[in-house]
């Protein structure tokens, strides 16, 4: 069982950073794939970025690469996600996820590979 805890939302401009940070529970962590998803009102809940469990490898939604940064500390039991360049369409509600199963090529960035999820934290973005 993993337990995971977003922080670091907020309300901010148009062009101004933030960084979400994601502390999970339990001696396990190292071995989940660790994933960031989003979503906005109305809408559905969509992926951002994940990383492998050794952190050496990392994908990103077209929507947000160049801007944002997914990393890992293992030895912290902690995700990040380094937003740069916000924009209005970036404010959502952004949650971590935990995979324990093997890194899928093809899945990764669906919300059904992901076995654990944190409780949520709102971004939002004034233009």
């Amino acid at each position: 069982q993993v337990q995971l805890v977003e922080s670091g939302g907020g309300l901010v401009q148009a062009g101004d950073s933030l960084r979400l940070s994601c502390a999970a529970s339990g001696r396990t962590f190292s071995s989940h794939h660790m994933g960031w998803f989003r979503q906005a009102p109305g809408k559905e809940r969509e992926f951002v970025a994940v990383i492998r469990s050794s952190g050496g490898v990392t994908y990103y939604a077209n929507s947000v690469k160049g801007r944002f940064t997914i990393s890992r500390d293992n030895a912290k039991n902690t995700v990040y996600l380094q937003m740069n360049a916000l924009k209005a369409e970036d404010t959502a509600v952004y949650y971590c996820a935990a995979d324990q199963s093997g890194f899928s090529y093809v899945a990764y960035a669906r919300a059904g590979t992901y076995d654990y999820w944190g409780q949520g934290t709102q971004v939002t973005v004034s233009s």
